[in-house]
């Protein structure tokens, strides 16, 4: 199973939770976060991070299935 991180621009703020909570997984460029690697093995904290993030940018997608596993509102 592979998931497929993906933030989006234009919601994202750069509040930095994702960053500073998972280095390994998010950077900031420009003042928004981007994916370390668009492609990951899961990885629940991934999850969190995106659960966690304030203007809900983060979207991480199971690439079998195409099902997004992040909770929506």
């Amino acid at each position: 199973m592979t998931w497929h991180i993906e933030v989006d621009q234009h919601a994202c703020m750069g509040a930095g939770l994702c960053n500073g909570n998972l280095p390994d997984r998010f950077r900031l460029a420009g003042g928004k976060a981007v994916p370390v690697e668009a492609r990951i093995e899961p990885d629940e904290d991934v999850l969190d991070a995106a659960d966690y993030c304030p203007y809900r940018a983060i979207d991480v997608t199971d690439l079998t299935t195409g099902d997004s596993l992040v909770a929506v509102d």
